[in-house]
Formats: structure tokens, C-alpha cells, sequence
């Protein structure tokens, strides 16, 4: 059978042999969907329908079924899955192991059998497995129907369930530091969690962080007096009282390294920090092995500098007393110019096991049947150090007996057969603190811990870099951390700093990138001069100008200059260059021909833009505004319809990279691309909030387009910067660009670019009270739209200009043009404008009293925008259902909604709406009686308007002018 999996947790995929199948469309997809909800249960088709046409299914709805059923089978065939067809429905058969909600929960199950039979760290790995086959919420690319409310409820119950018990498994093993942390960020996401906040005061408390312990205590007390009136369970209240009580816990010392006879092993080194995990596997499958009567091999690979040596030279003294007959050390010279032969390497193993060199065989194969012979009944651990490839190390393994073999090498070495592989990466945040704590002194890296944190991300957690940087400061006791630090932070000289005595980064790295060959060596140059970035495998392709360059990359990940970090929306790998590799790279690329450095970055930022360009256009919410052009010039990736199935998760995965490449245009002079690369990314900074990114990258590029000149990249950065202005509250700042933006449109003749600067306009006059000044710019803008064609733009407009006339108070007219938007947007399958008609008349309703229509419509537009995936369109359609419950005296209801939009509008920094909001949950406490709340949350209302400086609203919310702001809020 194939290897198969159904994925569910997170976006739907079905995996087979490790490519994704094309599922096709929404439809098949939420078919796929329900029946693996339910795997092995006949779902009936009358349950299917609803699922796929929830208002009312077509006349063709048993045709369509049948022909998605088809589709369905036809792309599943070879998976090891089964669809059946019943009288009353179909079933889809799944084994167990082939379904990830299955394997989720089996690992759970596992879990909690380990820690009944006391093994919690089998316990961990199993917890820890389990997450990592979460990739998101579940289904997250497809509209939810009701009728999953409960199994994915149930789900999402579990994942959290599984953090609680993984969480609390970690704090009782020790790891404070990486508890702490996810912890915390799990609280960020969920505050109302009462048991991440007990393992939160526990890891702080048992990591010797008694005071952050109890601030942590304080801060899970208001959260849950202010949000739900209680208090803290009695299990958090009995933890905070031995807070007080209790003395600090401490840490017991590491054990002392025991000694043992006939050791030629290096000095194990006394400042040896962290890789507990790691060192407890390798000594625990030594033991094992030896225990079974069986030899052990295990190859440790891993970038340069990353402490491979160090590891297996630990590893070995800490079993040294299992092998009484000696360890041994040989260095291979992998990385020299001359690696050793293995009959040389055969030989130094035979003298030192007592064969004088007169009975030495001369035949290589002689020499390693000899040394197999004696490796039998001996108990002998051998570290072999800096191994080029599995044919020198072949040669020198036991075939018998109880030996251990642990080899080090740059080179994954898959050849190998029978050997344990352990990769190793750079030092995680603590325990790398922990290795410059350990050469520096505790004092020292105390005294500056900002300085040792700055230090360390410049070392790039890599073991050598942070001995290094620890030696050269150990040396030198009149040098502040601070100092090293911000010398360290220049990237031109970070590889100059890293030198002392015979250890030196940049010649560790050499040693690995004299044995690439030419196209790898290429590659790696001109990935290093794209910034700290995760780059796709294509960007290999675009700088060696190839279409495609898997190849290469296989050679810098098998040489372990290049590491894997997950794969894009896809299913294609992603990767990324260590800092510190990058910075030789790009040290490395300075000696290239200049303009050969240039075209390489131009291929890179032109296959980044034009990708972003149609990630745009096959997303499901239409862009208002204007892009730049497309260009069959420019250098595109091969397979861009496959890398873009999935627009917006394209824009996730691409998100960082794209921000570091309008920056990257810009630094290199590349000013055309820099500016068309931020407005290209635009459309996915709006529809996610990200306006740190969105200012960032405008500003940047409107310097660019002032550079070359170009009036209408300069007009299209202004327009989209006015519409940031306005979710900023920055209405003059706004209103002054759409204004520059509309002038300059008109300028260059762009008409269409005008209608959309004057539709901004319109958004701040609506806003400032100035209704006549908004009207003329939409009419203005409507006339401009139809002019050029653009009945998308006329939609939007006529939303605009009913959206003025409500704001006036005039229901009828503004019905008129809400209504006249809607059929327009409904004639050209817009069907976001659609929804925002909707929502426009659902208030509507709402004013004239019709609050079952209201609903409706509201209930409508949420839907529409949760399946476009707009979360910000959602949060404020859920925002006014909120006021609608209020109004109706629902007021359970009410709340809910009005406090989770409360925390959304803080999140995306929207103080106008967080005012809002803020005054309807008083009005809201004031219905419940509870005045103290009340007054709590018409304070911060007053505070957002006084800061806001919207007068007339902040005076409504004055002692004794309360009594008509609900009716007001609505004006």
C-alpha cells in the first residue's frame, strides 16, 4: 500500500507518497471533508447537501453529489481509502493510521499510558509528535458548516487538552525556560485557560522565578474577574499560596563525569552546555544495544560549528565505565583537502587494540575482518571524528559483540547502513545563554543580560560562535558585553570578530565550502545576499537562472549549509542559511562580478513579484485599488499555478520574505522592483492587518518611486498609504494622500486611478462629519468608475455614497443606493461587496426597528465573509451583530460578541471601533445592573474619543449625558 495521509488538522490535504492530491474546487473538498469527519459511518446524502448548498440545495443537487462522488474516487484511488455508495448516502473507509485526527489522538492515548507507567519523557516525544500533526485550526481552508460545530469543537477541545498535559509534562521534567515560553504565547491566544496559567506560575516558580511567578498569579486573577467575574480555580489559589510560604526551589548540580581506565578520548569539555535530550538518547540506545547483545552506530551531522564533536566526545566519558576494554578517538580529516584513507585509519585502530605492526595485514579488506574479529568480544566505545562519507567509515563498524561507533560529519551520510542518524541543530535560547554563561562567568553575563541575548542572536546560537565570542571576552575582562555586542552587530566584520587564537568561524566554514562544487558554491553566494530570509526552492532556480535546481539544494542540505524549515501552502519545502553562514556567503559573493551579483538579485525580486501579482488576482476577495503592471519580461518561476493553489497561504508563507525583499530592491538599487513589490503585497497586508509591514514597506517604496521618477508608483503607494492613515485614526494624514494620489493620477491620465483616490477621500469626509464634501467626491468617483469601465468601482461607490446618506439619517435614499450596490455586486459575482451591502442594510433594519430582518442579513454577510477568509470583515459584521443583540435584549449574546470584538479591535489597533465597542459593553453592564463594570468600560470609551479628538462623542459619555448614548451611537 502507499504511503497515505488525510490530513484535517489545519488545511484539508490528502498526502500520498509525500505529494499532495489536487482535490479540486470547494465543493469536492467540503464532500471530502464531512465523510472524514465521520470516517467508516454511512453520512446521508440529505447531511451531504446541506453541507455543500447550506441555504438551499439546486435541483441538480443529487447530480451534483454524484458527480463530486466520482471525482472524489478517481483522485483517491491508490490511497488505501474506500468510498462507498448506500440507498441512503456514502461512506468513506480510512484505516486508522492513514487519518491524522486518528494518529492525533492515538499519540494522546499513548501519552497518557507513559505517564501512568512513569516515563514522562516517552510521554513528551509522544505529546510532542501529536502537535506536530496540527499545521492550523482544523479545515482552516474551507467554510465551516453548522453541522461541524461538535467534532471540530471536540478537536480543538483535544489540541488544548494535549497542551495542557504537554506543557505540564515539561515543567515536571525541568524545562522552565521552553515552557515559559510557549506558555506564554499560549495564553495570548487563550487568557480564559486556567490551567496554562497554573503551569505558567509553576515553570516560573520551580525556574527560580518566584517574583514572576507571583506577577503571573496577579495577572490570571484580573483576567478572570474581568472577564468571566470569578476567581481562580482552588487548585491556582493553592499553588499562590505556597508561593509565600514555601521556600525558593533550587537546582541540584550536574553529576560529576565519571573516570575510567585506558580513555584516549579529548578532553570532555568542562563548560559543556545543554543537548540533554540529545546525550540521554545516545547513552540510552548505547545501553539498550549493549544490553541486547547488539553493536551500536550512531553518525551525528550537522552545520559547521554546531558542536558535533563536542557531542560525541561527551556522549562517549559519559559511557565510559560500560566499556572497560578503552575508548578510542580518530579524526577522519573529512573536511581536509586529503581525507584519510580507511587502511590507514584500519590500522592506527589495530595497533591501539595491541596488534603490533608487524602481524598487520597490507589488504585494506584483511585489515577490517581483523579489527572486526577483535571488535567481537571487546567492549570498546570509538569516536570517529570528521567523517568525509560512509565509504571511509564503512570499513571501521563491527559486524558483532557490543561496541559502540558514534561518527561525526558534516555530510548526511544515508549510505550507512544499520547507523542511528542524529542531527543536530543550533542551541535553543537557554541553553545557549547557558554555554556563554559558562566560559564568561555568572557574574558577567548577568550583569548585561540584554547585552548577552544581542550577543548571542548575532552568534546565531551556533555552540562555536557563541566558545568563541565567550573566549575572546574571557580574555579580555575590561571589555563590556555591550560593547562585543554592537561590534558584533555589523554583519561586514561579525566573521572578523569571531576569531580567537585557532578557533575561527569563517575557517570552520571554509572547510565546507571548499568541497561544494561549482553550481552549489553559486547557489549558495547568491542566496546569501538575499537577507535573513526562509526561502522556496524556486529562488535556487532564479539565482543559478535554471528552471529548476533541486539538485543543488540536495548538496547543501546533505553538506548541511542550507537547513529545511517546513514547506509552503503547497507542500513544496522551504528553506533557510544560518546567520552566520549567510554572512559568509555574502562575504564570499562580494568577489563575483557586480552586475552578475545585481542580475541574480533581479531574477529573485522579479519571480517574488510577479508570483505576489497573481497570488492577487486568484484571491478570493477582489482587491479595490490599483497593482502594477505584469510583464512577461520578467524572470517567473516554473510551476506558478501550482505554487499558488492556495493564494493567501502563498502570502502567509511568503509574508516576512516578501517584506525583506521591497528592502532588499531598495538597498540594491533596484527601485522599479522595490516600489511594484510593495504594492504588490498590498492586497494581502490589508485583508490580514498587517500595517507595521504595510508602513514599512510604502515608505520604503514611495522613496523609490520618487527615485525613478515614477508619478503613478508614486500615486499608487500614496493611495494605499491614505487607506492605512485611516485605520491609524490619521484622518488629515489621510485625507493629504488621497489627495497627492488624486492629483497625481490625473496627471498621468489615469482616471480609474483617480476614482479610487476619491473614493478614499470619501471614507475620511464620511468619518469627520463632512457629508456634502463626501458626496461630491463619490459622485465624483462614480462618474469617473463608468467612464472607464470599472463596475466593480461603481459597486463600491454607490456603497460610499449610501453610506454618507445613512450616516445623514436618511434611511430612504441610503436604501436606494445599498440596494442598487448590492445587484450590481450580485450581477458581477463580487460577492465581498455583496456582503458589505448586506451588513449596510441589516443596520438599516435595525434603525426602522426590523430586527429579525436585520438578522438575517447580518447572519448572511458573515457567512459570505467567513468563507472569502476576510477576518477583520468578519470581526465587524460580529461587531454589529453584537449591537443588534444589545438592541434586542439579548444579552448573553451580546456579550460574547461585544467582548471578543473588544479584544479583536485591540489587536488590530482600531481605537475608533475599540470606542465603539467599548461604549456598547456600558450600555450593555448598565442592562445588567452592574454599574462598576459599566463605568469601567464608559471610561475607556471617554479616554479613546478624548484621545481620538472626537468631541461630540466624548461628551455624550460625561456624568449625567449618558442617558441618550445608546440611541446617539447609532447616528
Amino acid at each position: 500500500m502507499t504511503a497515505t495521509l488525510f490530513r484535517l488538522l489545519g488545511p484539508l490535504e490528502v498526502v500520498v507518497e509525500g505529494r499532495a492530491v489536487p482535490l479540486g474546487g470547494r465543493k469536492p473538498r467540503m464532500l471530502l471533508a464531512a465523510l472524514l469527519l465521520q470516517p467508516g459511518v454511512t453520512v446521508s446524502k440529505d447531511h451531504l447537501a446541506e453541507v455543500l448548498w447550506p441555504d438551499s440545495p439546486p435541483a441538480s443537487a443529487a447530480a451534483n453529489l454524484r458527480t463530486y462522488v466520482h471525482f472524489l474516487r478517481a483522485r483517491l484511488e491508490g490511497s488505501g481509502a474506500g468510498l462507498e455508495r448506500s440507498s441512503s448516502g456514502y461512506l468513506l473507509t480510512v484505516e486508522p493510521g492513514l487519518l491524522d485526527t486518528t494518529l492525533f489522538e492515538d499519540r494522546l492515548a499513548e501519552a497518557r499510558t507513559a505517564l501512568g507507567g512513569a516515563d514522562p519523557r516517552s510521554a513528551l516525544a509522544l505529546l510532542t509528535e501529536a502537535e506536530r500533526l496540527w499545521r492550523g485550526p482544523a479545515l482552516a481552508d474551507l467554510p465551516h458548516s453548522h453541522t461541524w460545530g461538535a467534532p471540530l469543537a471536540r478537536l480543538a477541545e483535544l489540541r488544548l487538552g494535549a497542551h495542557e498535559l504537554r506543557l505540564r509534562t515539561r515543567v515536571d521534567l525541568g524545562e522552565y525556560e521552553e515552557a515559559v515560553a510557549e506558555l506564554r504565547g499560549l495564553l495570548e491566544k487563550h487568557p480564559l485557560r486556567e490551567e496554562f496559567w497554573l503551569q505558567l506560575v509553576r515553570a516560573l516558580d520551580l525556574g527560580g522565578r518566584r517574583a514572576e511567578a507571583v506577577t503571573a498569579y496577579t495577572e490570571a486573577e484580573q483576567v478572570l474577574r474581568d472577564e468571566l467575574d470569578a476567581r481562580p480555580g482552588p487548585r491556582l489559589r493553592e499553588l499562590y499560596a505556597t508561593l509565600s510560604t514555601a521556600p525558593a526551589p533550587t537546582r541540584p548540580p550536574p553529576p560529576a563525569p565519571a573516570q575510567a581506565p585506558g580513555c584516549r578520548l579529548p578532553l570532555n569539555l568542562p563548560d559543556f552546555t545543554g543537548r540533554r535530550d540529545c546525550v540521554t538518547e545516545l547513552a540510552g540506545l548505547i545501553r539498550r544495544r549493549g544490553t541486547e547483545g547488539l553493536p551500536t552506530v550512531a553518525v551525528l551531522s550537522g552545520p559547521p560549528g554546531v558542536g558535533k564533536s563536542a557531542v560525541a566526545v561527551h556522549v562517549a566519558h559519559a559511557v565510559r565505565e560500560e566499556f572497560p576494554d578503552g575508548q578510542l578517538h580518530l579524526a577522519l580529516g573529512g573536511t581536509t583537502a586529503t581525507p584519510r584513507r580507511p587502511g590507514d585509519l584500519l590500522a592506527e585502530l589495530l595497533r591501539a587494540l595491541g596488534v603490533p605492526d608487524s602481524t598487520l595485514p597490507r589488504q585494506q579488506t584483511e585489515r577490517a575482518a581483523l579489527l572486526r574479529a577483535r571488535l567481537t568480544t571487546a567492549r570498546l566505545c570509538v569516536v570517529l571524528d570528521d567523517a568525509a562519507d560512509a565509504a571511509q567509515v564503512r570499513p571501521l563498524l563491527p559486524g558483532a559483540g557490543t561496541c559502540a561507533v558514534l561518527v561525526t560529519s558534516r555530510a548526511r551520510l544515508p549510505d550507512l547502513a544499520g547507523a542511528t542518524p542524529v542531527e543536530l541543530d543550533v542551541l535553543p535560547p537557554a541553553e545557549a545563554k547557558g554555554l556563554l554563561t559558562a566560559v564568561v562567568g555568572e557574574d558577567r553575563a548577568a550583569a548585561e543580560p540584554e547585552a548577552a541575548d544581542e550577543l548571542l542572536d548575532s552568534c546565531g546560537h551556533l555552540p562555536l560562535a557563541i566558545r568563541v565570542a565567550g573566549a575572546k571576552l574571557a580574555h579580555r575582562p575590561g571589555w563590556t558585553l555591550r560593547m562585543f555586542a554592537d561590534r558584533l552587530s555589523d554583519e561586514r566584520r561579525r566573521l572578523d570578530e569571531l576569531r580567537v587564537g585557532d578557533l575561527a568561524v569563517r575557517a570552520s566554514v571554509t572547510l565546507s565550502y571548499d568541497q561544494l562544487p561549482g553550481s552549489a558554491a553559486r547557489a549558495l553566494r547568491g542566496l546569501g545576499c538575499l537577507g535573513a530570509v526562509r526561502f522556496p526552492a524556486w529562488a535556487a532556480a532564479a539565482v543559478l537562472d535554471r528552471v529548476h535546481a533541486d539538485d543543488v539544494l540536495d548538496v547543501l542540505l546533505d553538506a548541511h549549509l542550507v537547513e529545511p524549515v517546513g514547506t509552503d501552502a503547497a507542500g513544496r519545502p522551504r528553506y533557510r542559511l544560518h546567520d552566520l553562514l549567510r554572512c559568509y556567503a555574502a562575504e564570499r559573493a562580494e568577489h563575483d562580478d557586480g552586475e552578475a551579483r545585481l542580475d541574480v538579485a533581479r531574477r529573485v525580486l522579479e519571480g517574488y513579484l510577479e508570483l505576489a501579482l497573481e497570488a492577487t488576482e486568484r484571491m478570493p476577495v477582489r482587491f479595490f485599488g490599483l497593482l502594477p503592471a505584469r510583464d512577461d519580461r520578467r524572470w517567473v518561476p516554473d510551476e506558478s499555478a501550482g505554487l499558488l493553489a492556495d493564494p493567501v497561504a502563498w502570502f502567509e508563507a511568503e509574508h516576512h520574505t516578501g517584506v525583506a525583499a521591497v528592502s532588499l530592491a531598495a538597498r540594491l538599487g533596484l527601485d522599479d522592483l522595490a516600489w511594484r513589490l510593495a504594492a504588490a503585497f498590498l492586497p494581502y497586508f490589508d485583508l490580514r492587518d498587517h500595517h507595521d509591514d504595510w508602513m514599512s514597506t510604502h515608505r520604503i517604496g514611495l522613496d523609490a518611486a520618487k527615485r525613478t521618477g515614477d508619478a503613478r508608483g508614486q500615486a499608487i503607494l500614496l493611495r494605499n498609504l491614505g487607506q492605512l492613515l485611516i485605520y491609524q485614526d490619521d484622518y488629515d494624514g489621510a485625507l493629504a494622500s488621497f489627495m497627492r494620489a488624486h492629483a497625481l493620477f490625473l496627471a498621468e491620465g489615469d482616471e480609474r486611478g483617480a476614482a479610487v483616490a476619491l473614493t478614499g477621500r470619501t471614507t475620511v469626509h464620511r468619518i469627520l462629519g463632512e457629508h456634502d464634501a463626501g458626496l461630491r467626491c463619490c459622485h465624483e468617483a462614480l462618474t469617473l468608475f463608468a467612464r472607464t469601465g470599472d463596475r466593480h468601482g461603481e459597486a463600491v461607490a454607490r456603497l460610499a455614497i449610501g453610506s454618507l446618506w445613512l450616516a445623514r439619517g436618511c434611511t430612504a435614499t441610503a436604501d436606494r443606493w445599498f440596494s442598487e450596490a448590492r445587484e450590481l455586486a450580485a450581477e458581477l459575482g463580487d460577492r465581498h461587496r455583496q456582503a458589505h451591502a448586506l451588513q449596510r442594510q441589516a443596520l438599516l433594519h435595525q434603525r426602522r426597528g426590523r430586527l429579525g430582518a436585520a438578522r438575517q442579513q447580518l447572519d448572511e454577510a458573515i457567512a459570505i465573509f467567513t468563507e472569502l477568509g476576510d477576518d477583520r470583515c468578519v470581526g465587524y459584521a460580529h461587531q454589529s451583530l453584537g449591537e443588534l443583540c444589545l438592541c434586542s435584549g439579548d444579552l448573553a449574546h451580546a456579550q460574547l460578541l461585544l467582548v471578543n470584538s473588544l479584544s479583536a479591535t485591540r489587536l488590530s489597533g482600531d481605537r475608533r471601533s475599540e470606542a465603539e465597542v467599548s461604549e456598547r459593553l456600558g450600555e450593555l453592564h448598565d442592562a445588567l445592573g452592574q454599574p462598576e463594570r459599566s463605568r469601567r468600560y464608559y471610561a475607556s470609551a471617554l479616554a479613546l474619543w478624548r484621545e481620538l479628538d472626537i468631541t461630540e462623542r466624548a461628551q455624550r459619555l460625561l456624568p449625567g449625558r449618558r442617558d441618550d448614548a445608546y440611541t446617539a451611537g447609532r447616528a
